[in-house]
């Protein structure tokens, strides 16, 4: 029979990663979850669709600059006049006051006086009331006035 060899040395422990690579990978953890947090907080933003009326872009007109916003508000009647450069027409806010529009390309089909309209574009300057468009939304479905009451006030009195 023979007798089991007893070594002198202590058992070894299992060698742990050293701290410096721990703190990298945490690092590196960190900057791609906040990378991805970033990304999906960006994303959600933009695909929100904000528009200003024309009060409310009047009223911080300054701070708005000629930064590219979307407005919003009513196509004042005998004001539509179309070019093969564009169409000029004006729009209102509930105040009365008004935002001359330029508009490059053709407007849409549904495109007429006495509709709510959202035109996508920028002011010409901080102190401007000239908007440059290139793009108009027709508001079209009856689900539109429901959705947003009191904000665009027709000529005739009625409220959308």
């Amino acid at each position: 029979m023979t007798t089991p060899v007893v070594s002198s040395r202590p058992p070894v422990a299992p060698s742990r990663p050293p701290v410096r690579a721990r703190g990298r990978f945490l690092l590196v953890c960190l900057l791609l979850a906040a990378g991805v947090g970033l990304l999906l907080y960006e994303g959600l933003l933009s695909s929100l669709d904000y528009f200003d009326t024309v009060d409310q872009a009047l009223a911080h007109r300054a701070a708005i600059g000629v930064s590219s916003i979307r407005l919003e508000g009513l196509v004042d009647p005998g004001t539509v006049l179309s070019s093969s450069r564009g169409t000029w027409f004006s729009i209102s806010g509930t105040d009365g006051r008004r935002v001359e529009v330029h508009n490059v390309g053709s407007p849409p089909e549904l495109f007429q006086p006495n509709i709510p309209v959202v035109v996508v574009g920028h002011f010409t300057s901080p102190t401007s009331l000239v908007f440059d468009s290139n793009q108009i939304m027709v508001r079209h479905t009856a689900t539109y006035c429901a959705k947003y009451p009191g904000r665009v006030h027709a000529s005739k009195g009625t409220v959308c």
